[in-house]
């Protein structure tokens, strides 16, 4: 079990082509933390707007009657690729975490696959 900082760091170091990772509680739209960004990529503005996504994902699933949860969603833009994994079990109800990674250095398949690990080993 790992605490919030060593799995933003795990992030970080573990996916290829990482250019910020954040916890997000998508119920207030803060992040409880963020690593790396910077001025062209400010984690906070982009963990609130990312709760916008997620919340009308949710309300989208009700209205059609869709019983299942959402595993992750993908933004990919022109050089970058934005994925946002929605962290289940142990206390993770209502977090996500969200990785912006550099489309031309990073595999995105491993990198759901590291979230996904970084999610069983984070203790909230």
């Amino acid at each position: 079990m790992v605490n919030v900082e060593t799995s933003l760091k795990e992030a970080m170091t573990s996916i290829e082509g990482s250019v910020g990772a954040a916890l997000v509680d998508y119920t207030s739209g803060m992040a409880l933390g963020t690593l790396g960004g910077g001025k062209d990529l400010d984690l906070t503005v982009a963990a609130a707007g990312n709760t916008d996504v997620i919340r009308a994902k949710a309300r989208t699933m009700e209205m059609l009657g869709i019983k299942e949860d959402i595993e992750d969603v993908l933004i990919t833009l022109g050089s970058q690729y934005h994925l946002i994994r929605l962290l289940k079990g142990r206390g993770g109800n209502g977090l996500f975490l969200y990785i912006v990674l550099d489309k031309a250095k990073s595999n995105l398949a491993m990198a759901r696959h590291q979230l996904k690990r970084i999610e069983a080993d984070l203790e909230l």
